[in-house]
């Protein structure tokens, strides 16, 4: 996928639902990738998205179709910003925080996957499309 466009950002229940075969997040996916955009996850979500339960050889497989970004300085302390300007606070929102950070930083636009749309819209600010799975 090519760096620069478009990045496409499923959180931890996007990643759970691809495993599972979500027919709609498999479909997103599916339609982001053949118009060559870049599809990102933080590597937050894997912490997450890792159960006893999950198919395990599913999600390594869903995780190879992803490019996994690191958790840097720079993005826990843009997450950090973002946390104070929405008025949030505490480990309920750390995660989901990075996840933002790390799709602000990406190349825009960005759209970012999730089944907790207000949380997250709260955070982006408006900088990013969040959209309901």
């Amino acid at each position: 996928m090519t760096t620069g466009r478009r990045g496409w950002l499923p959180v931890e229940d996007g990643l759970a639902k691809v495993v599972l075969r979500d027919r709609a997040v498999t479909g997103w996916l599916a339609l982001a990738r053949a118009d060559d955009h870049r599809v990102i996850t933080s590597a937050a979500t894997l912490v997450e998205v890792v159960h006893p339960r999950i198919n395990r050889p599913a999600l390594e497989w869903t995780l190879s179709r992803l490019v996994i970004e690191p958790i840097t300085e720079p993005i826990a302390r843009h997450a950090a910003a973002l946390l104070a300007d929405a008025g949030l606070h505490g480990h309920k929102y750390a995660i989901d925080t990075m996840l933002i950070a790390t799709a602000l930083a990406a190349p825009g636009p960005v759209t970012v996957l999730t089944s907790d749309p207000e949380d997250l819209t709260a955070l982006c600010g408006g900088r990013a499309t969040v959209i309901k799975i």
